[in-house]
């Protein structure tokens, strides 16, 4: 081939690539809802139609079936009061004895409902496991990927100290999470054997005094019981002046305080959050007829999982606190408290 026709060729190339139509850019895909966004929505104003024909609002005296007037009865069909419905007792009464505290063993609609989610969790979290394998399933990669998520989340909030515990926070906050958005599907609080457990106080602070039980026992555990006491009667501090002593008891005696106001603020923290939600769902639901709380679910969705994260990373940031040693941190209080006194310059603290 001559240099001629190399020169030829290449031209021709050259022409054919400027004269070929440009290609046409590919329209952008909008943004919006998609088809299954659309036909979840309608399947959650379906559900609640087809609850609310076959498990209607009652009179709270009433039996189901009577009438039940509009707006008021709807309402109030729709709530669940504080005091849970007790569906089995050894003596047959339907409602615990009056008082504020009682030993009264029975099963009550919280209970049996939480049994249900527990179930559903066990039976779901083994199925998901069931036969794992070195490349893992679609259900087995889906449950590996939550876990090493709430890992990577607990570790990042409480240090390398709490990776033994994770698995523990892991499960307080499934059991937790189901339990919060088992009151968002009919009919649980639509009939009076089934109600969220969460919204019952009782299941919040047993809860929450497993909880309490657990990082005080890690606590005992991990420093020994004069380690561990001496977190909130720090006598020792008495070595370095009658002041610094003082000062260093009276800081351990409130922390001692503030350790069973922890199991009150867990338990209260997740009952008000949401029984205070399933009352303002009940009482929209039942003015606007299911088409309007379809946003105000979302948003109890959300909410809810904000609350089982809440109690379950609490959990998890007590235990590190349990088990960690302070004792020169109340000694560097104690003194800095006294060199403000003094009009000197707090001693600077070494790094860790």
């Amino acid at each position: 081939m001559t240099s001629e026709q190399v020169v030829t060729n290449g031209t021709d190339e050259a022409l054919a690539v400027a004269e070929a139509p440009e290609a046409s850019p590919q329209p952008k895909r909008g943004r919006g809802l998609s088809s299954r966004w659309f036909l979840l929505i309608g399947g959650v104003i379906l559900f609640n139609i087809i609850a609310l024909i076959f498990v209607p609002p009652f009179p709270k005296e009433g039996a189901p079936g009577d009438a039940c007037a509009f707006p008021v009865c709807y309402i109030e069909g729709t709530l669940e009061f504080p005091a849970p419905h007790v569906v089995w007792a050894p003596d047959g009464a339907a409602h615990p004895p009056p008082g504020l505290i009682v030993f009264y063993p029975s099963i009550s609609s919280t209970i049996l409902t939480m049994w249900i989610v527990m179930a559903i969790v066990v039976l779901g979290s083994f199925l998901m496991v069931r036969g794992s394998k070195l490349i893992p399933g679609r259900a087995q990669n889906v449950f590996e990927w939550f876990y090493e998520f709430l890992s990577d989340f607990g570790l990042g909030i409480a240090g390398p100290a709490a990776k033994p515990y994770i698995p523990l926070f892991a499960a307080f906050f499934l059991l937790i999470l189901f339990c919060n958005w088992s009151g968002l599907v009919p009919p649980v609080g639509r009939i009076e054997e089934l109600r969220a457990p969460t919204s019952d106080v009782n299941i919040t602070l047993g809860l929450a005094l497993v909880s309490f039980l657990y990082f005080e026992f890690q606590g005992f555990r991990r420093l020994g019981v004069g380690g561990y006491l001496g977190k909130f009667f720090p006598l020792y501090e008495f070595k370095k002046g009658i002041g610094a002593g003082i000062i260093a008891l009276f800081v351990g005696l409130i922390e001692l305080m503030l350790e069973f106001v922890k199991p009150v603020t867990l338990s209260f923290r997740l009952f008000g959050n949401i029984y205070g939600g399933e009352v303002a769902l009940g009482v929209i639901t039942s003015l606007t007829i299911i088409f309007i709380p379809i946003a105000l679910l979302a948003l109890e969705l959300m909410l809810n999982a904000i609350q089982a994260l809440i109690f379950s990373v609490l959990t998890l940031i007590f235990i590190v606190l349990a088990i960690e040693s302070h004792h020169e941190e109340e000694g560097h209080i104690a003194e800095d408290v006294l060199a403000v006194a003094e009009g000197s310059e707090p001693a600077a603290q070494p790094s860790h």
